[in-house]
């Protein structure tokens, strides 16, 4: 682990691409280069209350599976607290058709859909486009990468 590290800080000296160091946690919640903020500071609670993205607020913030949460409302964030595995997306916020097809990137919290009480993110707009072509297709084979597509 310590290698995975060192390793991890001397590309990100460098500029080199590399996941987040949380990448290599079994529960790993994709948070970006230069943040602790899950869901790109998105309320997750907001997709399923609300039917849209919203941002969630310094005031309203919790931690949970080593990330920041941030939520729009108190009411949000308690419903969060007593159930985080319903709210949080799918393999970590990473994107789902990146994870579908063996590989990560990172999720966008403005291009995303429910499934089955899921939340799922992807990378833009064109990926989410191909992820609409064969959505259980896709979680299927996510479902089969993931976790452990983050220790490779």
């Amino acid at each position: 682990m310590r290698k995975a590290i060192l390793l991890a800080g001397l590309l990100a000296f460098t500029g080199a691409a590399l996941p987040s160091a949380s990448a290599w946690a079994e529960d790993a919640i994709y948070t970006g280069r230069f943040s602790n903020t899950a869901v790109g500071g998105y309320d997750a609670v907001a997709y399923h209350t609300q039917g849209e993205a919203v941002r969630g607020e310094r005031a309203f913030t919790t931690s949970w599976n080593g990330a920041d949460w941030r939520f729009a409302s108190q009411a949000n964030l308690d419903l969060f607290i007593a159930d985080p595995e319903r709210y949080a997306p799918a393999y970590g916020g990473y994107c789902a058709w990146a994870v579908s097809e063996g590989y990560t990137a990172k999720g966008d919290p403005n291009h995303w859909n429910i499934v089955d009480g899921v939340l799922y993110l992807n990378y833009n707009r064109e990926i989410k486009e191909r992820w609409t072509q064969d959505i259980p297709g896709h979680i299927a084979r996510a479902d089969a990468n993931f976790p452990a597509l983050l220790s490779e």
